[in-house]
């Protein structure tokens, strides 16, 4: 009988293991791109050799973990990220351990993106959006906390802007008005061109229903062309059911978006980025002027 019960205890705790397993969160460190994965490819522990056949195997195992009922997310696995915190933390890098604590680091960092069934491919693009979003926030962040106080008020700069960004982005949204909106904002730094995007809809009564993040990365880029005073710029696109699109655009001065002609907007809708070539317009989209968002208050500028 002791044998019996002995046997049963195993069984039970079997169980309980294999319950646990159901519910412990799974994230994969997904290599992207072919240049990334040849990087991995100098571990001797790291057993692929062909970037295709890995990838089916990631999304396979997805599959796996999903029909499991396992919560499993992917992030973004950079070699050269990977190497740098392996000498930081003073393990060896050629290691499978090593590279789920690598793993572990850059989820608890939220540039992960929920596996839900979607394909590999249709996974990927979302993927690498999320980290380019991840590091424009990261490093509009560090450049708004290092600009120190104002030398005539002794106000902190970048929380100053951050707020008036704030109060520009809500106004815009409330003068926008019921529909689906689209906004992108824009503005050049001495290192890097920061662009944010916000997708918020709203209905006839009530406020835009806004992401977190989305919001936190838009505001963050808005804040940085407001504190440095760089030739920022917003553009939104609202979609409404049986009516045409609409787009509307403005240029930041001096911490005021000021609205485009209808001209003004077409012109920078209708003219590629690079190239400086025109594009043509497209069907549906009426251009419009950028229209005045209203009370101007907290203060634009110090």
């Amino acid at each position: 009988m002791a044998h019996i019960r002995n046997n049963g205890n195993i069984r039970h705790g079997a169980s309980m293991r294999r319950t646990l397993r159901r519910e412990a969160a799974s994230t994969i460190g997904l290599l992207a791109d072919e240049q990334d994965f040849a990087a991995m490819r100098r571990y001797r522990t790291f057993a692929f050799d062909d970037h295709t056949i890995y990838l089916q195997q990631v999304e396979s195992l997805l599959k796996t973990l999903s029909a499991r009922g396992t919560h499993a997310r992917v992030a973004l696995f950079d070699p050269e990220e990977y190497a740098e915190f392996c000498a930081e933390s003073g393990i060896a890098p050629d290691a499978p351990a090593s590279r789920s604590r690598f793993t572990a680091e850059i989820a608890s960092a939220g540039a992960t993106v929920a596996y839900t069934g979607q394909p590999i491919d249709t996974l990927i693009p979302l993927l690498v959006g999320r980290a380019v979003r991840r590091a424009t926030w990261e490093y509009g962040t560090a450049l708004l906390a290092g600009l120190g106080e104002c030398a005539d008020c002794g106000q902190d700069i970048g929380h100053a802007a951050f707020d008036r960004a704030s109060h520009l982005l809500l106004r815009l949204l409330e003068t926008a008005g019921p529909g689906t909106h689209h906004l992108v904002c824009s503005t050049p730094t001495d290192n890097e061109h920061l662009l944010a995007v916000l997708h918020t809809e709203r209905g006839t009564t009530g406020p835009a229903r806004l992401e977190s993040e989305e919001g936190a990365e838009f505001v963050t880029v808005l804040a940085v062309a407001v504190a440095l005073e760089r030739p920022g710029g917003v553009v939104l696109r609202t979609s409404s059911a049986g009516a045409q699109d609409r787009v509307h655009g403005w240029r930041l001065t001096r911490g005021n978006l000021v609205p485009l002609s209808a001209g003004e907007v077409f012109s920078a809708y209708c003219t590629d980025a690079d190239t400086g070539e025109p594009v043509a317009p497209e069907s549906h989209v009426e251009y419009c002027a950028g229209f005045e968002l209203g009370a101007d208050e907290p203060e634009a500028h110090h």
